[in-house]
Order: structure tokens, then C-alpha cells, then sequence
């Protein structure tokens, strides 16, 4: 059954929030750092980008960029992976030092009110998400400069009555790594990065509801599900075209018992548990 995904991720595209200066702040009052979104990601080739007009149409419009994130294999052009490699020698060694700190700090952060304490912030957490991400932007920061994987960028919980459950780890890297240097943070012969690509902003001068039909509804041709997805057509339809947005992600799940369910590829696009 599809899962929603929020990210960032989900997160990513709502609060790239349409619109909102390099400075912004959740709805919750979580404020994020400039440049960057809660989930800790480069935000700033989004600045400018609203949907409206007004705090209830930027609210609407939020809401619904969240929605366009769930189901990432739905994304097609819109999606970058990584290629998986030949295993090298020490790539499994590697790969398990990663998994055995990202179960250090989850088992750390079993209790989601400890995340709170020690910084992590809720992104959107007044919508309704499959996955939540707590984010921290400290340790978002630092992975634009190191890799700590002790510290992820977020924590990603399900929501559980009205407490969260922890299921795993979100790890970012700057959009500007290419995949050598990806691949010393984490071997790619065990995980694949994504990035979201193509993306086409609908203009600034249509109406909300009919920017909303054309991210979000089936025959979108704007956002991360539209049809457009090249310089030549965003241009023609006179949009603005953003190649790369948002930074590298990558999903550990350290609970799971082997590798291919710690690293799952379809879980982290939102496909199936």
C-alpha cells in the first residue's frame, strides 16, 4: 500500500513555502535558519516563490506543496538516484559503522520528547503526515561541512495516538557533492541518494486555485508531479525552471534486521512499508 512521505524531506517543497524569504518560520513558531528550510535543506533558489497573496492562500498553498511530495516514485523526471555500485572492499564495514551510529542515536531518541529537548523541531506539525520530520538545524548545518552520523539531520517518526514512533534517520549532503564524494559519507554500493530535479514553479501571475489545479491535480504541468520538466517547455509555459532544488537525502532505517530493509530504497520514496 503507498505511503505518504512527507520530506523533506515532504518537507522540502512545503515550505519551500512558495514563497517564503530566506528566513521563515512554521507555522508551530519553529523558526529555521537563513537559507534553509526545516529540514535543514539549501533553500535559497525558492526565495520569492508564493503562491499567494495572503497568509490564508500561502496557508492553503503550503499545504497542499506538502501534499505533492507523497509518493516519491511518482516523481519520474522529477527524481535523481544515485547509481548503485560494484561493492569495493570495506564498503559493507563502512556501510555498518553508519547503521550502528544511526541506531545509537535513535535509541537516544526512542522518546520523542528528548528530540524536542535537545533541539530537533517538528516540521508542519499541524498537517497531517505518513512520516514527520524532526529536524535539527544544528547538525543540518553541519552537514554542509561534515558528515556525523551520530548526527542526522532529522529524525523521522509516525504519529502514534498522540505520541510519535520512531522508524529512522534522514541524512542530507550539499546539492553540490557530486557522487564521489556521496559516496565517502555513505558507500553506493549499499545506499542511493536522491535529489528532486526539474522543477518547474508555475507563474506568479496565476490565479491560486488554478496554480494549485496545475501542481496538484491529475493532469498537473507544474511542480513536482506536472508533466513539464525541461528549461524549453517551463519557458513556454512561462514558468520558472529550477534544475536542482532542495539538497542530497538519503534514508537509513536502523531498526530493520537486514540490509536491503535498513537502506530501502522503495520505503524511502514513500512506496511501501
Amino acid at each position: 500500500m503507498r505511503n505518504r512521505f512527507a520530506i523533506l524531506s515532504a518537507i522540502l517543497l512545503c515550505s519551500f513555502a512558495w514563497g517564503q524569504s530566506t528566513q521563515t518560520q512554521t507555522p508551530s513558531g519553529n523558526q529555521s535558519m537563513p537559507g534553509m528550510d526545516m529540514s535543514g535543506h539549501d533553500m535559497s533558489n525558492m526565495k520569492g516563490m508564493s503562491m499567494g497573496n495572503d497568509n490564508e492562500k500561502d496557508s492553503d498553498a503550503n499545504t497542499g506543496a506538502m501534499h505533492s511530495m507523497e509518493g516519491h516514485m511518482d516523481m519520474g523526471p522529477h527524481m535523481k538516484m544515485t547509481d548503485l555500485r560494484k561493492p569495493q572492499p570495506g564498503d559493507a564495514e563502512r556501510a555498518q559503522k553508519v547503521v550502528d551510529a544511526a541506531r545509537k542515536a535513535s535509541d537516544k531518541y526512542l522518546d520523542y520528547h528528548v528530540a524536542l529537548a535537545d533541539g530537533f523541531k517538528i516540521f508542519m506539525p499541524n498537517v497531517p503526515q505518513k512520516i514527520y520530520h524532526f529536524t535539527n538545524g544544528r547538525y543540518a548545518m553541519e552537514s554542509f561541512w561534515n558528515f556525523n552520523p551520530e548526527h542526522p539531520t532529522s529524525l523521522l517518526y509516525e504519529k502514534q495516538g498522540e505520541g510519535y514512533k520512531l522508524v529512522g534517520v534522514m541524512y542530507t549532503a550539499p546539492k553540490r557533492f557530486t557522487e564521489d564524494q556521496l559516496n565517502e559519507r555513505v558507500p553506493l554500493s549499499v545506499a542511493q541518494w536522491h535529489e528532486h530535479v526539474n522543477f518547474c514553479r508555475p507563474p506568479a501571475s496565476m490565479p491560486v486555485a488554478e496554480r494549485m489545479q496545475q501542481t496538484l491535480g491529475s493532469n498537473a504541468q507544474f511542480g513536482f508531479k506536472g508533466s513539464i520538466h525541461s528549461q524549453e517547455a517551463c519557458d513556454t509555459a512561462g514558468g520558472r525552471f529550477l534544475p536542482v532544488v532542495f539538497d542530497w537525502m538519503v534514508h537509513v532505517y536502523p531498526f530493520e534486521k537486514d540490509q536491503a530493509a535498513i537502506w530501502s530504497v522503495e520505503r524511502q520514496h514513500g512506496d511501501a512499508d
